[in-house]
Formats: C-alpha cells, sequence, structure tokens
C-alpha cells in the first residue's frame, strides 16, 4: 500500500505504507486512510524527525557488539546496506520545510 502526502506548497509526495508509517509515528500521528499535518504542527514534526535521524546516527556510530556467529556478522551488514532514515526522510522533511514556510497544511491518503 501507498501514502500520498499533498499540499498546495508542494508536490504530492508518495511513499511505501512502512516508510511513511515510521515517519507518522515519529511525529505522532496515528497511520491511517487520512490524515493532517497542519501548519501549527509542522516545525514540531520537523524537530521530531530531525532528532530521530540524529539517535539513529549516534547508535550506528557507536563500535558494534561482537557478533557471536557467522548470521550475526550477515545481519549486520544486511543492517548496514539499509537506506539511513535521513536519506528516506528528506523528501518528508522538504514537504513539512516548504508547507510551513507558505502557510499550507499537508494532508494524507492511502
Amino acid at each position: 500500500m501507498l501514502y500520498k502526502f499533498k499540499s498546495k506548497a508542494t508536490a504530492d509526495l508518495v511513499m511505501l505504507q512502512p516508510n511513511a508509517e515510521e515517519l507518522l509515528k515519529i511525529i505522532g500521528k496515528a497511520a491511517g486512510p487520512t490524515g493532517i499535518i497542519t501548519v501549527a504542527q509542522a516545525n514540531a514534526a520537523i524537530a521530531a524527525i530531525q532528532a530521530e535521524i540524529q539517535r539513529r546516527e549516534a547508535l550506528h556510530e557507536a563500535p558494534p557488539p561482537v557478533a557471536a556467529d557467522a548470521d550475526a556478522d550477515a545481519n549486520d551488514a544486511a543492517k548496514e546496506e539499509a537506506v539511513s532514515l535521513r536519506h528516506r526522510a528528506a523528501p518528508f522533511l522538504d514537504m513539512l520545510r516548504q508547507s510551513s514556510a507558505e502557510g499550507k497544511d499537508i494532508v494524507w491518503g492511502v
């Protein structure tokens, strides 16, 4: 399933369900078939996403625990290849910033 975020200030943003729901959870919004992020909520949403990005990057910079077996090494390698939250959230952060600057709400639907 896809989420489509819309704002009169930007082009539509389409995201896969897991990525969209992760971002909505970070900003304190319930994932659902429709919703809104008001202009008044945008700055808090931006701050929440940036804080989570920093938290995850700090965890990633910490030395990894010693792997007990080859499976753990394979899992660590897979995690390193995954797309970071910073990259997945960038278009959403841009939409939040631009919409906030122009005084426009963001709505979504699935």
